[in-house]
């Protein structure tokens, strides 16, 4: 007689996060291939740091020391980091936001009670933070409560998606514990950095996936005490960072021309998008965002992303307020032509 079969272990369910990109969600609903649609979801810029000229070995070998010294000295001069902080390389600022309750926990050990610890999140920001921690068995707070003090806070600055930045984040977090601030689009202002902030109980997260470009080289950055960044190095094992990660973000991060000529690009082109969208704003309402993507306050943003979806322009509506929509910059000059005649056909254009 055959023994029945032993059944699988139960799936954890999966907090649903909503992102930009999405763009097989979007061909199932609106059709056409992925070569057929402009993603403007995700606030990247479309013209990326150029990747040509790695040396074979960076594929073939394993990560070396000098490789990632090289790196460390590139990102420690290009954030001007203080010799007294760590500077931690990781596969990407996702990696790093998914240990950030590993690190809080060292910093406020369980209650006597059980009772879950909380973080405080302000505003609806970037939600891959609020998640880690809730997976981690944390208590999410979006507003500073009397009846349940913060052990832990994050802040995203400049925010994700309004763009608007946290002048004084000691004030803002208002705890004791760990502080995260998360710089991911902080090449936007980089006068506003908060590095000079880090160490002790501040950690400030950084990365080339936005203002480069890069989004799939997976390279991020942990600024901070390195007491703090140790256990999360270990965590990471030996190669944490490949090899082409290395070399073009050394390559990236001292590329002095290139950062300056995209961030005058970058400006002028979030100038461009917001004309571009004058026509449609809700009245009374001002363009948000930073220079790589820009926040709009319109009458029914879902009605706008499905008229740009027709024209295969993928947009980044937000579930907790219907008037938002996000825009990131056009790239080709075919692009910026393409998305101004969908504005044009939709509702609300001028004549």
């Amino acid at each position: 007689m055959t023994p029945p079969a032993a059944s699988s272990p139960p799936t954890a369910p999966v907090e649903a996060r909503d992102h930009g990109g999405g763009l097989d969600a979007a061909r199932a609903r609106h059709g056409g291939e992925r070569s057929d649609w402009l993603d403007l979801s995700t606030g990247i810029n479309p013209l990326a740091y150029p990747v040509e000229g790695i040396p074979s070995a960076a594929w073939t070998e394993l990560p070396d020391a000098g490789a990632q010294a090289e790196l460390l000295t590139a990102a420690r001069r290009f954030w001007q980091v203080p010799d007294r902080l760590a500077v931690l390389a990781v596969p990407g600022t996702s990696s790093a936001i998914a240990h950030m309750p590993r690190l809080a926990g060292r910093l406020a050990p369980p209650s006597a009670d059980g009772a879950p610890r909380a973080v405080l999140i302000r505003q609806r920001t970037y939600n891959e933070h609020a998640a880690a921690f809730r997976q981690a068995g944390w208590q999410v707070l979006h507003a500073a409560s009397a009846g349940t003090p913060p052990s832990a806070a994050v802040l995203v600055h400049p925010d994700n998606p309004t763009g608007d930045l946290w002048p004084d984040p000691l004030a803002a977090a208002g705890q004791d514990g760990l502080l995260v601030i998360d710089e991911s689009f902080g090449e936007c202002c980089p006068h506003a950095s908060h590095v000079p902030l880090a160490g002790g109980r501040v950690v400030v997260l950084k990365g080339l996936g936005k203002f480069w470009g890069l989004a799939g080289l997976r390279l991020g950055f942990v600024i901070g005490e390195a007491s703090l960044l140790t256990p999360l190095a270990e965590a990471l094992g030996p190669w944490p960072v490949s090899g082409p990660a290395l070399t073009l973000g050394a390559r990236a991060l001292s590329d002095a021309g290139w950062i300056a000529a995209t961030r005058a690009r970058v400006a002028r082109d979030a100038d461009r998008l917001d004309a571009l969208m004058a026509p449609h704003l809700a009245p009374g309402a001002s363009p948000r965002g930073t220079t790589l993507f820009r926040l709009y306050t319109v009458a029914d943003a879902a009605a706008l992303q499905d008229r740009l979806a027709r024209a295969r322009i993928w947009s980044r509506v937000f579930p907790y307020d219907p008037t938002w929509i996000r825009l990131g910059l056009p790239g080709r000059a075919e692009d910026w032509d393409r998305l101004t005649e969908a504005l044009a056909s939709a509702p609300g254009a001028a004549p």
